[in-house]
């Protein structure tokens, strides 16, 4: 049984013996093809990572051309400020991420798949819930409706370009388009409910309690995003290490799971079972978000250990506890008073033990020792594999390549 606490297993990454890294070359962040002397801007028109197919014969030092030209070895790979070319997948040195990659597609799914028609009749009947109940779904489709748009604009508008490993991009991607399944599913129970989608896509600007969770969140977004950016450098590389642990440890593995919970909680009691059903394919996609996170924060440690200084540590530290503290006053805001079995209190324990457990994964000592989980089951909850099959739920059925009519 797959267990929420331990995430999805992983191997342990293991720094391979490397040749000394070049100086790194920017140029290979876009097309991992040698750039001229006077490079062109690598979307610019015409442009191909600096070359410009109308000057075939430009010059390029001839000991830079046979390095950069040369064949990729595994060997020579890393997760950044390599020189390898990243459009070539193979042969593979993080084989951990590749593996990722293949579990994420195989866990595909769909949110229209799932039935709402019993959440629907529920959310109409004056008596289906209590107002703290559907005060509680409310405040959770109004963060996470734009929170997995903030964690794909983090990918792909920040962390992919920065990320030298060909495996590493690939899970990225699939990451990415994870993210957008599951803003769908999020609109898809809010258009089902017919909830104001106004009201709950702008929870983001009106709600204090999410609204400072994303204000911590952005500048984590905004300094990759910035085009100057980039790797190379240790001040740069340690913003770089500092925001992938900002996304992998605090947004999908901490900022979630007040949400997750409550709202598990809900179909434990046999209520809204279609959104927690999403929730629980949502939780696992999300638990193996975090798991790759923190095995390529791993990885780059050892290749950088530099980098985690004294210093470093405790800025994240301080991280950690500014993100315990807006969770916990997200969890008073939408449990004001105690229901579901569950109270604000509960949720203290819960992100403290959480947290801890974040650190550990990363290499820093716990937080608060002796922080217990108030909630047990939530161990079971990302285990798909129970009685009931996966693909039993569904409305549609896929259709493999040989079975398709194209007529």
């Amino acid at each position: 049984m797959l267990n929420f606490e331990d995430d999805i297993p992983a191997a342990a990454p293991r720094l391979q013996p490397a040749v000394p890294p070049q100086a790194f070359d920017p140029a290979y962040l876009s097309f991992g093809i040698a750039a001229t002397a006077t490079p062109t801007p690598p979307f610019a028109k015409g442009g191909l990572g600096g070359i410009s197919p109308t000057s075939p014969h430009t010059p390029i030092a001839t000991a830079a051309a046979d390095t950069k030209h040369r064949r990729v070895r595994a060997e020579d790979k890393r997760i950044i400020n390599a020189n390898t070319d990243v459009n070539q997948l193979v042969p593979f040195k993080y084989k951990w991420a590749w593996q990722k990659y293949i579990a994420a597609c195989a866990n595909h799914w769909m949110p229209q798949e799932v039935n709402m028609n019993r959440d629907i009749a529920t959310w109409k009947d004056p008596n289906g819930l209590s107002e703290d109940e559907r005060h509680i779904i409310k405040r959770n489709l109004g963060f996470f409706v734009t929170a997995d748009s903030l964690a794909a604009n983090n990918i792909v508008l920040g962390t992919y370009r920065q990320i030298t490993a060909p495996e590493c991009r690939q899970y990225l991607l699939r990451q990415a388009f994870e993210e957008a399944i599951h803003t769908h599913a999020y609109q898809y129970i809010v258009e089902s409910l017919g909830l104001d989608e106004g009201e709950i896509f702008n929870a983001y600007h009106e709600i204090p309690s999410i609204r400072a969770k994303d204000e911590f969140l952005l500048p984590f977004i905004d300094v990759l995003a910035d085009p100057n950016f980039h790797t190379g450098t240790h001040a740069t590389d340690q913003t770089f290490l500092k925001s992938l642990i900002a996304f992998a440890c605090i947004m999908e593995g901490l900022f979630f799971y007040v949400g997750f919970v409550q709202i598990l909680a809900l179909g434990r009691q046999n209520k809204m079972t279609g959104a927690a059903e999403q929730y629980q394919y949502i939780l696992r996609d999300e638990s193996m978000h975090c798991n790759f996170g923190i095995d390529m924060i791993n990885q780059l440690k050892l290749e950088n250990p530099g980098l985690w200084t004294p210093e470093f540590k405790t800025e994240l530290k301080a991280m950690f506890q500014k993100a315990v503290d807006l969770e916990y006053a997200y969890a008073e805001d939408t449990l004001p008073r105690g229901v579901l079995g569950l109270n604000a209190p509960m949720f203290k324990e819960y992100l403290r033990f959480i947290a801890n457990r974040r650190a550990t994964q990363i290499g820093l000592d716990e937080m608060f020792p002796g922080a217990n989980n108030p909630f047990p089951w939530m161990a079971e909850m990302i285990d798909l594999k129970k009685e009931k099959n996966f693909f039993e739920t569904r409305v549609t059925e896929y259709q493999t390549g040989g079975a398709l009519n194209w007529d």
